[in-house]
């Protein structure tokens, strides 16, 4: 593949990324403005609610209630998981979609809650998932973007790493 072409298609990537960062914010604005004060909408009952949440810490609720150091401690290391994904983006040879649109799922989302981290203080959570009465924790569009970024870029390990192994016993046996 050419330079000019895998630099075209990383564009593509980041520009989806963008779209993907733009979604999350106007999502998150919404959701202030129209669920904040306790006005939850249900989507599919016992299912999907709409519902406002902030979370002061990181995935799940964890570390709620922290300082002004724990604040700025998770955006410094927001900061650095999005220099560390941008260098994986732009120096990794492969240009398969797996791994690009990880890497710009984890981008979009990590930027969002960034934003949102640095802007507030906290991060604007809204969609609420159950099924009867489990409640998965809170997230948004970006964590959604998050977590399916990382699950791509383990299962890319994972097939890499079989596809690697077989190579290696199919030398072997040769």
């Amino acid at each position: 593949m050419t330079t000019t072409r895998g630099l075209g298609w990383r564009a593509g990537y980041l520009l989806a990324a963008f779209a993907l960062f733009m979604a999350d914010q106007v999502t998150k604005a919404w959701a202030v403005r129209a669920l904040r004060f306790g006005r939850d909408v249900t989507i599919i009952p016992r299912i999907l609610d709409l519902t406002y949440a902030e979370n002061t810490g990181i995935a799940f609720g964890q570390l709620q209630g922290g300082s002004d150091f724990t604040r700025w401690l998770l955006v410094g290391l927001a900061c650095a998981a999005v220099v560390a994904v941008l260098i994986y983006f732009f120096r990794n040879r492969r240009t398969d979609d797996r791994v690009l649109g990880a890497c710009a799922l984890l981008l979009a989302g990590i930027t969002g809650n960034l934003v949102d981290r640095i802007r507030l203080g906290r991060v604007v959570d809204f969609i609420l998932l159950h099924a009867g009465d489990y409640h998965w924790p809170t997230f948004n569009l970006a964590d959604a973007a998050i977590c399916t970024g990382a699950f791509l870029l383990a299962l890319d390990l994972f097939l890499e790493g079989r596809r690697a192994r077989q190579k290696t016993v199919s030398q072997q046996s040769a």
